[in-house]
C-alpha cells in the first residue's frame, strides 16, 4: 500500500467525516495511492475504534498541541518523528511526519475536532490519546504551559473525567501525593481502599483495553499500566502494606 496504507487499509469511519474529514481531505485520491479504505457510519454509541481512526485523530491533536504556543519549530517535528520511530518504526515515522506537516498548515478547530473524537471513540482509546499527547509534549524534556493548557482543554472536549485527566497528568508531571492521584484516591484512604483502587485502575489502564488498536499502540499502553503499578508499590512501601 501507499501513503500510510497500513492504517488506512485498516478502516476509517468517523475520521473521514465532520471537521476531521475536512482537515484530512488531502488524503482522498492519489494520497491513498490504491489503499483499500473501509468506512463506517457512526452512531450515537461509539464502536470499537479502528487503527485508522485512532492514528488520524492522534496526528490532528498532536498538530493542535504543537501549534499551541503560536509557532512550530523544526526541533518539535524532530521530537515527534523520533517518538514515532521508537514506537512504530522508521517507515511509518516518515509517513506520519509528512502527513503532520500538511495538517500543521491548516487551521485546526480544536473544540470541534475533539468533540467529534469524543462522540465516536471508545473511552479507553480516548485515554490512550491523552497519554500519547503528554508523551509527545514531554519529548523535548518539558511540557510547556501552553501545551498543558491545550491538552487539558482537549481532555475536557473528549469527555475524559477530571480524575482520569489528573491521573494521567501525574504520570508525567508529579505533584504532591502523585501516587494517590494516579490511583484516583486520597492519602486518607484506608489500606483496603488503596487495594481496591489499584485493582480498579489496573483494569482501566490494562493494555488489553486497547489491543484492538494493534501491537504498536499496545506497547505505549504498557506505560500507563506500569505507572499504576509503580504508584501502588510506592504507597505500599510508605504504609508497610503487605
Amino acid at each position: 500500500m501507499g501513503f500510510f496504507g497500513k492504517w488506512l487499509g485498516g478502516g476509517l469511519g468517523f475520521a473521514m467525516g465532520g471537521p476531521i474529514g475536512g482537515l484530512l481531505g488531502f488524503l482522498v485520491g492519489s494520497m491513498i495511492d490504491g489503499a483499500t479504505v473501509e468506512t463506517h457510519t457512526s452512531s450515537s454509541h461509539p464502536a470499537r475504534t479502528t487503527q485508522g481512526d485512532f492514528v488520524m485523530s492522534l496526528l490532528v491533536l498532536v498538530a493542535a498541541v504543537m501549534k499551541a504556543d503560536g509557532k512550530v519549530v523544526k526541533s518539535e517535528l524532530d521530537y515527534v518523528k523520533q517518538f514515532f520511530i521508537v514506537q512504530f518504526g522508521q517507515e511509518t515515522a516518515k509517513e506520519a511526519v509528512l502527513m503532520l506537516k500538511d495538517i500543521l498548515k491548516k487551521d485546526i478547530p480544536v473544540r470541534d475536532v475533539s468533540i467529534q473524537i469524543g462522540s465516536n471513540m471508545d473511552y479507553s482509546s480516548r485515554l490512550q490519546l491523552l497519554h500519547l499527547l503528554f508523551n509527545i509534549s514531554l519529548a523535548d524534556g518539558t511540557i510547556h504551559s501552553s501545551e498543558m493548557e491545550i491538552i487539558e482543554k482537549i481532555s475536557g472536549y473528549l469527555g475524559v473525567s477530571n480524575t482520569d485527566f489528573t491521573s494521567i497528568r501525574n504520570m508525567f508531571i508529579p505533584e504532591t501525593d502523585s501516587s494517590y492521584k494516579i490511583l484516583e484516591i486520597e492519602p486518607s484512604s484506608t489500606n483496603d481502599d488503596v487495594k481496591k483502587a489499584y485493582r480498579r485502575m489496573a483494569m482501566k489502564y490494562h493494555p488489553d483495553k486497547v489491543s484492538h488498536l494493534g501491537e504498536e499502540f499496545r506497547k505505549t499502553a504498557d506505560e500507563k499500566f506500569k505507572k499504576v503499578n509503580e504508584a501502588y508499590e510506592k504507597i505500599k512501601k510508605e504504609r508497610n502494606m503487605v
